[in-house]
């Protein structure tokens, strides 16, 4: 199945990006598939020069290559725009202005089958009074989806059956910035990727990323998720452990 590697140019790629790297192109390469490359470079404010390069240039050492020109998100911005106007169309968006502090006071009172810390849908129970004061103050909102609570299951390649509940995610922030999980799934889409093959630490989000695929219609890729590369204290692989580059090792 055709796969894919989509790092962030924010910073220098560690041996755990490198062993996930590998993973995704050997599954990919293994059953004659085409390997893409993407950059996920919508988070400006952390996005530095010169990175993406030094990115390649890595995966390159490791004996990763990849089919085609190697992708940028942040000149994809019209197609996440289309898939927001298809959300509206559909009536699955609101404006959100919740702070970070109001979501996560709500979130700790919430009960019900959202999973811990999951928005509870605040705005979305505004009067057209409220929400006409909101949009008065001149704040931007974020735009979430109604998910409405919706309970997704999956079948992982190396986890097994999995599910999780879906809440009211962000798919663009306040700033204007096209969210990830809104970027992805267009991505994934739209350059025919048929497995995605990540962490186990982004499990969690796979959901919200199945929902939101089919809400918009869109084909929906397997997943495998593949164990961290943990230090010797079992904690997940960082800089105090010592040598976790390429240019370290």
């Amino acid at each position: 199945m055709i796969g894919r590697f989509a790092p962030s140019p924010t910073g220098v790629l560690h041996i755990g990006n490198l062993r996930t790297a590998l993973l995704a192109w050997l599954f990919a390469r293994s059953a004659g598939a085409r390997f893409l490359m993407r950059m996920e470079d919508l988070d400006v404010g952390r996005v530095r020069p010169g990175l993406d390069v030094a990115q390649l240039e890595d995966l390159a050492a490791v004996g990763v290559d990849w089919d085609g020109p190697v992708e940028y998100q942040s000149a994809r911005l019209s197609l996440y725009e289309a898939a927001l106007d298809r959300l509206r169309e559909e009536r699955l968006l609101y404006e959100c202005y919740c702070t970070r502090a109001e979501i996560h006071e709500a979130a700790s009172a919430a009960h019900g089958p959202l999973p811990e810390g999951a928005y509870p849908g605040t705005c979305l129970r505004l009067s057209a009074a409220e929400l006409a004061e909101k949009r008065a103050s001149g704040r931007p909102p974020a735009l979430r989806v109604r998910a409405g609570g919706a309970s997704v299951a999956f079948v992982d390649r190396l986890l097994g059956p999995l599910s999780g509940v879906v809440d009211d995610f962000v798919v663009r922030r306040g700033d204007g910035a096209f969210a990830y999980n809104l970027a992805v799934v267009v991505d994934d889409a739209g350059q025919g990727v048929e497995e995605v093959v990540r962490g186990s630490d982004l499990a969690d989000s796979t959901p919200r990323q199945l929902w939101l695929a089919r809400a918009l219609g869109l084909p929906e890729p397997s997943h495998a998720h593949v164990p961290l590369v943990l230090g010797p204290d079992g904690a997940r692989l960082a800089k105090r452990h010592g040598a976790v580059t390429l240019d370290d090792v």
